[in-house]
């Protein structure tokens, strides 16, 4: 059950110890063990990145740590919007293309005017903010598509968001003729994602922290101040008992998905700008990424269970990992390896803190 819906009260840090102190031996192993196995994943990450700073010390140092948390501004929008999807008990395998989608459509409508290969021949960029809207229309109603399917046909979210995500790929490929869309104006990069906000030591932080953690708070708001957050945490924990309740399981499931795309279309918007063209590969198992860090997150596959923080909290682990792996050398298969480990490790350890609640 989620935070919202736990009316249990939380027992103070100076009362858990003081029942752990009251524990024989035995059970004080078996406490510490279950401690211990429920939080495998973050003192794997935890001892990874110890090992990774003692044989690169630049790994923690300022310019790479603003880096980090730069990655972390433009890949937690998508995992925020997965999330949802998951306390749901289902996911999302369309977010990585959506994304990509959201990118192409910024790109082509805030080239350069007289840009060399310009996609459209003449006109102008459009305004900024018209731009946005739109991107994020597009990934709304690709999200309100999902939700609609599985809320309507009742089929299983992997299967309606393989076919979406197969979906929006071929029509990508089909309007933009897989071409990389570049000269972008600079209303839309340097002067709106990439504008430097202040500098830590000698390096910027990018305006696109700013507007991640803009989003993050919304978020956050949405999950645990509106009645539609919560009704999404009660149809996650127990559809049946939600709709017997009164909620409108339908219109929660549609709305969720739709949110969703909306937080992937916001991601394409900032990467196309972020890396300054926007081409096939933007979005590529993005997905993956935002799914395995929401899990290392503490959102449950059980549903029902997850939190903003956590997100966040998995988020920055996953990009740990990742700039880790750079800093070793290792090379970019590996990576794949590495974050399909990372999955099949922090899935299975979800699972047995359900097995061991109920």
């Amino acid at each position: 059950m989620s935070e919202l819906n736990n009316s249990a009260p939380k027992k103070g840090l100076a009362q858990k110890f003081d029942d752990f102190k009251a524990l024989d031996a035995r059970d004080k192993r078996s406490v510490i063990g279950n401690w211990l196995l429920d939080h495998a994943m973050i003192i794997i990450i935890v001892l990874l990145v110890i090992y990774i700073q003692i044989q690169r010390p630049a790994f923690l140092a300022t310019a790479s740590i603003v880096n980090i948390i730069q990655l972390t501004a433009s890949r937690l929008p998508i995992a925020l919007g997965i999330a949802g999807a998951i306390i749901l008990t289902g996911t999302d395998l369309s977010a990585g293309r959506v994304v990509g989608l959201g990118a192409f459509v910024a790109a082509i409508l805030l080239q350069k005017t007289g840009a060399v290969g310009r996609f459209f021949a003449v006109g102008d960029p459009w305004p900024v903010l018209i731009v946005i809207l739109l991107v994020l229309a597009v990934g709304a109603i690709i999200g309100f598509i999902n939700g609609f399917c599985v809320a309507k046909f009742k089929l299983h979210p992997f299967i309606v968001t393989l076919a979406t995500q197969l979906i929006t790929y071929g029509l990508y490929l089909t309007v933009s003729s897989a071409k990389q869309i570049s000269s972008l104006d600079e209303s839309y990069t340097t002067n709106l994602i990439t504008a430097p906000m202040f500098k830590i030591g000698n390096t910027p932080v990018m305006m696109y922290v700013a507007l991640a953690a803009i989003v993050t708070v919304i978020m956050w708001f949405i999950w645990n101040k509106t009645t539609f957050g919560k009704n999404m945490f009660a149809v996650g924990s127990n559809e049946e008992a939600a709709r017997v309740s009164g909620v409108n399981v339908t219109a929660v499931i549609i709305g969720v998905f739709a949110l969703a795309g909306v937080t992937y279309g916001y991601t394409g918007f900032v990467e196309a700008a972020r890396m300054g063209a926007s081409t096939g590969t933007i979005g590529l198992n993005y997905e993956l990424d935002a799914i395995a860090a929401c899990v290392i997150g503490g959102v449950s596959f059980v549903g029902g269970i997850g939190k903003i923080s956590g997100v966040v909290i998995g988020v920055v682990l996953m990009q740990l990992i990742m700039s880790g792996m750079t800093f070793l050398g290792i090379s970019g298969s590996i990576t794949y390896v590495i974050k399909g480990a990372v999955i099949l490790i922090a899935c299975a350890i979800d699972m047995r803190k359900y097995l061991t609640k109920k």
